[in-house]
């Protein structure tokens, strides 16, 4: 069963391996590329950023749902996660800077007529157009995938709630039967009572009857003794 708390660290892992990349880019291949292939893969890292941040957005959310005796724990890492999207798009906003200051665009009167240019520039902006459609399938799949588990989690939930309306349901089965037996157990002891006074009526009876009978004999004997 998916939890808020396992959704919520395997979004973070989608994002570390993101930030990764971003890292990566930034601080390594930028630093060695030039010109339109460092342009590629500053775009390259303006669309990781934005998913990026999509991530952060659902991060946000997963941890509604986490308990508050645990929460602390990820609301930390949801912190240093948003320092960290923070530091890099400020990082990657000074490469653009940078990159247009040092390699700005030129008019097509001024760009060289060397074939082997155009063929290198034409190759670098497939590669980026390909990298942003790899980007593009894997956001799709991130999507995907976040979807199926909002549904095995729906799924899960409405599962729990089936079981407990069950539970209700045979709670109140068991107290209507509790409730028919009492009814039951209070017209025996009222029978019983009923039948304790019949009794004592009966004992009175032929207590009384001997008390007569007694006194009868008594005077019979005392009056036949006098004669």
């Amino acid at each position: 069963m998916s939890t808020p708390a396992s959704l919520f660290e395997a979004y973070h892992s989608d994002y570390q391996q993101l930030i990764e990349s971003v890292r990566a880019k930034l601080e390594k291949d930028t630093r060695e590329q030039q010109g339109e292939q460092r342009k590629a893969t500053l775009r390259r890292v303006e669309i990781e950023l934005d998913e990026a941040d999509d991530i952060i957005s659902q991060l946000e959310v997963e941890i509604q749902g986490i308990p508050t005796s645990i929460r602390s724990q990820y609301t930390s890492h949801l912190k240093q996660a948003k320092l960290d999207l923070n530091r890099y798009k400020k990082i990657a906003k000074e490469s653009h800077a940078q990159t247009t200051r040092n390699y700005p665009r030129f008019d097509s009167t001024s760009m060289s007529d060397d074939p082997y240019d155009e063929r290198a520039n034409e190759r670098t902006r497939l590669l980026a157009g390909y990298q942003t459609l790899e980007d593009g399938s894997r956001r799709i799949e991130n999507s995907t995938r976040l979807a199926l588990e909002t549904e095995d989690l729906g799924a899960d939930i409405l599962r729990s709630l089936r079981v407990q309306r069950e539970q209700i349901e045979n709670t109140s089965q068991t107290l209507n039967q509790a409730e028919t037996s009492i009814d039951r157990a209070s017209g025996t002891i009222q029978r019983m009572i009923r039948q304790m006074y019949k009794q004592r009526f009966v004992i009175a009876g032929i207590i009384l009857v001997l008390i007569i009978v007694v006194v009868l004999i008594l005077y019979i004997k005392l009056f036949h003794h006098r004669r």
